[in-house]
């Protein structure tokens, strides 16, 4: 790697011209090239026993469209060495009526006066210190993080009388269920105690009013969000930047998981004409990638006990690119329910193992690769309580409404977009240019 010229005075160092040529005359090398195993492009026939026919409800059961998203931005306080960065987070949820979407959902662009139609729930901000930057009364950046990141969960309430704080722990808790609750439901084993080395129980017994417990090791105090194992990322020489990606997935996921509580407490038989939106797959990666089992959990409870009609759509990444790939051999108004076998043979490298499906140690979802009747590909997560190696359409819960309903909410705008989750991404993404600049001028401003 060569040298950079920091202060502008000095040339930056190139490099070689000529150096390829001990890597491509290496003997090593050249073998292990020739190792490498690159994966067959599928064909029609090894798509066509896992297609099913969508067929839109006579009646469809949704009146309405809650989308949720979230996006962030970097502002650099100080460029130079040691840089100091803060990350401006924002969250946000739009309710839809459907009859409302149906009438804008032929228009190329979004006009306010159908941005006025909608019902902005309400948008949820914070800043997080990422790089040489603290709290004045914390010692260290993780400390100051997961500080940050409780005092969100506690002071946020989306309208409700309840915290994401307070919801967080009726989820890992499973406090749905009521007097079925196993002794099991009421303990949460964090791998890792942020304050000492080994793990740690969590008892919701022995947890404090305020969401906390004492670490037996410390003493010092373990926060209910502690659980998402942010700590583990965090380094003071190289900051926090890379829990943002994970904390962003879990918070939306977290706001989902809030309105259907929500819901559940106002009138449970409501959840049934209500389609719940997420941009992204339906699935806990990184250092949160253990709530992947309450949600299954939560996921099961509600589709035996109330209903649950929600979609993850993804816009990007390996599975959306297969999808284009695939198109010409998916006809209209067809879904492909992606095997476990197909799914590692074709698009993520690796053997596949019948006990062990493909996302069971993060997903919560099953991923089906639709066609529209217009020829629109979407790749669309569609959440179960159990993963199976060969899923079916009857191992898909309200697969025919939930597809139906992706295909009338589509518009023109981009490639395979649909109306709620491109308006809820205006609501809360923060651009390059002016949003990062304007960010960037006022933590700059702000900090002492």
């Amino acid at each position: 790697m060569g040298y950079s010229s920091k202060s502008g005075k000095r040339p930056f160092e190139s490099a070689s011209k000529a150096s390829h040529q001990y890597i491509i005359n290496d003997t090593e090398v050249r073998q292990l090239v020739e190792q490498l195993y690159i994966m067959p492009r599928p064909t029609a026939s090894s798509v066509a026993g896992s297609l099913c026919t969508i067929t839109s409800p006579e009646t469809n059961p949704v009146d309405h469209i809650i989308a949720v998203d979230g996006g962030y931005a970097e502002a650099v306080i100080e460029k130079d060495f040691p840089s100091r960065l803060v990350h401006f987070l924002q969250f946000g949820a739009l309710w839809f009526r459907q009859e409302d979407l149906l009438d804008v959902e032929k228009s190329r662009f979004i006009a306010p006066e159908d941005m006025s139609r909608l019902r902005n729930i309400e948008r949820l901000k914070v800043a997080i210190p990422t790089r040489n930057v603290r709290l004045k009364d914390a010692s260290t950046v993780r400390e100051s993080v997961l500080r940050i990141v409780a005092g969100f969960f506690s002071k946020n309430k989306l309208g409700e009388s309840f915290s994401l704080l307070d919801t967080l722990a009726w989820f890992i808790f499973k406090r749905y269920k009521g007097a079925l609750r196993t002794p099991d439901d009421k303990l949460w084993n964090l791998a890792t105690n942020p304050h000492a080395t080994g793990s740690v129980v969590l008892a919701e017994s022995a947890m404090a009013a305020d969401f906390t417990w004492a670490c037996p090791v410390t003493g010092k105090r373990i926060f209910l969000t502690d659980i998402f194992r942010l700590h583990e990322v965090i380094e003071e020489e190289t900051g926090a930047t890379g829990i943002l990606g994970y904390l962003l997935n879990a918070i939306e996921q977290l706001i989902i998981v809030h309105l259907l509580r929500s819901f559940l407490k106002i009138q449970p038989a409501l959840l049934k004409h209500i389609l719940f939106i997420k941009d992204g797959p339906c699935g806990f990666f990184g250092q949160t990638a253990n709530l992947h089992k309450p949600m299954r959990d939560l996921v099961g409870w509600l589709q035996s006990n109330a209903d649950l009609l929600l979609v993850g759509l993804e816009k990007s990444g390996a599975f959306v690119e297969h999808a284009q790939e695939i198109q010409n051999a998916i006809g209209p108004g067809q879904a492909f329910i992606i095997p476990n076998d197909y799914i590692y043979r074709y698009i993520i490298p690796g053997d596949a193992d019948p006990n062990r499906p493909y996302g069971s140690t993060t997903n919560y979802c099953h991923k089906v690769i639709f066609k529209t009747a217009r020829g629109q590909m979407h790749v669309v997560s569609i959440p179960v309580s159990q993963l199976k190696a060969a899923p079916t359409a009857d191992d898909l819960p309200n697969l025919h409404v939930l597809l139906s309903n992706v295909e009338n909410l589509h518009c023109d705008m981009y490639d395979s977009a649909l109306f709620p989750v491109a308006l809820v991404n205006k609501l809360v993404s923060l651009s390059s240019h002016p949003s990062q600049v304007i960010l960037q001028k006022f933590a700059k401003s702000t900090v002492p």
